[in-house]
């Protein structure tokens, strides 16, 4: 028999479990949204602090059992060269350290030295070369190596291209494209220095102990065949040797792996009160992207409803005017509508994942130094 005053294991399981604590209505709306007014957003500032609200009995704290539960990433749309997905339950400070991870430190193939051997086009050496580097590459960075200044080029961590054109006198000017960018698997052919006998092997400015045909599966090149380099005139020509290396576009703009990497908090549109008759129609004609639509109520009657929230720009044309005080403009402040557009050396599902990597290295690194 259980003793006076304590409760038998049945009577215990028979008790229901306590409700969690809840928020006001208005503390719930700052506390998980952006409204947007039409003269200034509010409630912009975020609870960080765990105790924010524990007068009410509402725990704020952060933890990872509440991160795994309410984490989500859900894929809208998918091509070869962009992507866009709603990242859901996580703190804008995560979102924007994936979209400077993508920018400045996963890493791509690019064009980093030139040795020109002729160029007698209008363009000068300097703005050829700096072309030649902006020239998205179709290689894969994780299958190469860093390569620093005490190290010798070779086959794992340079890639060779050879560029040689040229306009015969007497014809039509002729535009250099960039698919005329020759791969050199076997690595460099110019010479650093005339061999000192005539039996000498030449010396080049790479030292490659194989083919990159035999440890690569696809061949390299250029991921757009298109890209103007220069236009050259009868008479003219152009031969260089381009080698690229791996970076991170911290170091230079033309590492960077994404043409744009950027999201924006999930929109949501409130209509307070309902809006009906002509002046639903002016509210539906005066919405630039079509975030509203008329409703048929029958007998001729008719009000606005909310299409396509996702769509609102914020352009705040819809809380101005007379029908303003009966919108609100609204941002989940947990969810981001996040889009990658790739530059092509990687999918952009591929380089959103070597974000993640690169992510957890710093968050293990910063563990390791404080343990």
């Amino acid at each position: 028999m259980p003793k006076k005053g304590t409760k038998s294991k049945k009577q215990a399981d028979d008790v229901p479990d306590q409700q969690e604590n809840k928020l006001p209505d208005y503390l719930e709306l700052q506390r998980t949204r952006v409204v947007c007014n039409a003269d200034a957003p509010i409630h912009t500032q975020g609870f960080q602090y765990s105790g924010a609200f524990a007068a009410m009995g509402v725990d704020n704290s952060v933890s990872v059992e509440k991160f795994c539960k309410n984490f989500k990433i859900d894929v809208k749309r998918l091509t070869e060269d962009d992507m866009e997905f709603d990242m859901i339950g996580v703190d804008a400070s995560i979102a924007n350290a994936f979209r400077r991870i993508l920018i400045s430190e996963v890493p791509t193939m690019a064009i980093e030295k030139i040795f020109m051997a002729d160029n007698t086009s209008v363009i000068a050496d300097e703005v050829l070369s700096h072309r030649l580097g902006l020239i998205p590459l179709d290689a894969d960075p994780r299958l190469f190596d860093y390569i620093s200044e005490n190290d010798v080029p070779n086959e794992r961590n340079t890639i060779v291209f050879k560029l040689h054109v040229s306009c015969q006198k007497g014809s039509q000017r002729i535009t250099v494209k960039s698919g005329e960018l020759e791969w050199l698997p076997e690595g460099s052919q110019l010479s650093m220095a005339s061999p000192a006998q005539s039996g000498d092997k030449q010396k080049t400015f790479t030292s490659f102990s194989q083919s990159q045909k035999e440890i690569l599966q696809k061949p390299l090149g250029v991921k757009f065949e298109n890209i103007t380099i220069a236009r050259l005139g009868p008479g003219q020509s152009i031969e260089l040797e381009a080698h690229a290396v791996k970076g991170v576009g911290k170091v230079h703009a033309k590492w960077s792996p994404v043409a744009t990497a950027w999201y924006r908090m999930l929109p949501e549109v409130v209509i307070l009160e309902q809006i009906e008759g002509d002046e639903a129609e002016e509210l539906v004609k005066k919405c630039p992207v079509n975030v509203f639509d008329i409703e048929d109520l029958g007998n001729g009657g008719k009000r606005a409803v909310v299409a396509k929230p996702r769509a609102c720009t914020l352009c705040r044309e819809c809380v101005m005017g007379p029908s303003g005080e009966k919108i609100q403009l609204r941002r989940v402040r947990d969810h981001f509508i996040f889009t990658i557009e790739s530059t092509g050396a990687l999918p952009p599902e591929v380089l959103f994942t070597e974000a993640v990597k690169i992510l957890e290295e710093k968050c293990e690194k910063v563990i390791s130094e404080l343990s």
